[in-house]
Formats: structure tokens, C-alpha cells, sequence
């Protein structure tokens, strides 16, 4: 229940409220446009959200054995286990919790009308991620994008679990320079 997931429960349990979210925004008067807009803002920062939470929470070195066991049943049992189907979503009990953190925070920066739309967006674009998490361990890709992001997210289950922390995006592993090559080259050049 806390570690293992079907990889569709994430759709089941988020699509209605990323639904919800959208009606309460239009209930609120927010405009088609100013949804639109909200949305997709949200969806790039969920990008940026995911490199944080991936980075500073799931990858959090406890010191505690609580902190320890609470860290390898959120995070750590998905890499000793990476290929486990039913390890490799976010079960709702552990992300219904974060998502509120964040709904709060939303609420309290844009205000009642336009933090809906931009929670649904923020949510979608954690649906992508979780969805997209899923397929690249268990999916053979073509495409040229999703190999690499295959590629990227096994060097970093495999070989270096302390670089390459964006699934659905490298961007903000460019940015703070923890990008598998990025990393590399600063090592190389401090030496």
C-alpha cells in the first residue's frame, strides 16, 4: 500500500481532482486564457519541482534510523528494486500529502481563482513524469528524446545516483550542473 502501486492507480486517483481543479478555476472567473496560461506555466514548473523533490527529499541522506527507513520506503526501495513494476509510480498515500503542501502554497501565492488551473497543470505535469517514469524502465522506445531520457534515468540508477535527478526533463540537471557530463567535466577541471 505505501511502496507498491499499480501504475495506473496515479490517473485514477489524479485525473478527477486535475478535473476538479480546472471547474473550480472557471467557477472562480478565470478565463480560458488565463487557464491556458496557468496550466502550462504549471506543468514547467512541475519540472523544476521534480528536480527538487528528486534531489534534496528522495535522495535525503538520514542520519536517524527513522529518517533512514522513512527514506528507503519513499525512495531508496526503488533503486535497490528499479525494475519492480509496482515500485516505480507514487502511491497517492505518500503524494496526496505533498500535493497538499504545494496546493497551500499555490493557494497562498496566487489566490482562490487562479491557483486551480495552475494546481491541474502542476499535477498533469506530474502525471506526465510519473507516467513517463514508469515507460522508461519497462518500455522499448524509437524515439530519439525517450531513448535518451532512458538512457540518462538508467546511468542514474546504475552508475551515479548522485547526478541525473530530471525524469521528465535534463534542463534543470543543466542548470545546477549535475548532468552526468556537466559533472565530469567540473571534476576534470578541478583536477
Amino acid at each position: 500500500m505505501f511502496s507498491h502501486v499499480h501504475w495506473s492507480t496515479p490517473l485514477i486517483f489524479w485525473v478527477p481532482v486535475v478535473c476538479y481543479s480546472l471547474y473550480k478555476g472557471f467557477a472562480n472567473g478565470a478565463s480560458v486564457l488565463a487557464t491556458g496560461g496557468l496550466f502550462v506555466a504549471a506543468m514547467g514548473f512541475w519540472t523544476f519541482a521534480e528536480y527538487l523533490l528528486h534531489r534534496y527529499i528522495f535522495h535525503y541522506h538520514a542520519t536517524t534510523e527513522w529518517g533512514k527507513r522513512i527514506s528507503f520506503l519513499t525512495h531508496g526501495v526503488h533503486h535497490d528494486y528499479p525494475n519492480d513494476s509496482k515500485r516505480l509510480v507514487m502511491p497517492p498515500l505518500l503524494g496526496a500529502p505533498i500535493a497538499a503542501v504545494f496546493y497551500l502554497a499555490f493557494y497562498y501565492t496566487l489566490g482562490s481563482t487562479y491557483m486551480h488551473p495552475f494546481f491541474a497543470g502542476f499535477i498533469t505535469g506530474y502525471l506526465i513524469y510519473d507516467m513517463m517514469h514508469y515507460a522508461l524502465h519497462h518500455a522499448k522506445f524509437t524515439n530519439p528524446f525517450f531513448q535518451e531520457m532512458k538512457t540518462h534515468h538508467m546511468v542514474h540508477h546504475y552508475n551515479d545516483a548522485e547526478s541525473g535527478f530530471g525524469v521528465s526533463s535534463k534542463l534543470w540537471d543543466v542548470v545546477f550542473r549535475t548532468l552526468f557530463v556537466a559533472k565530469r567535466r567540473a571534476v576534470e577541471q578541478e583536477a
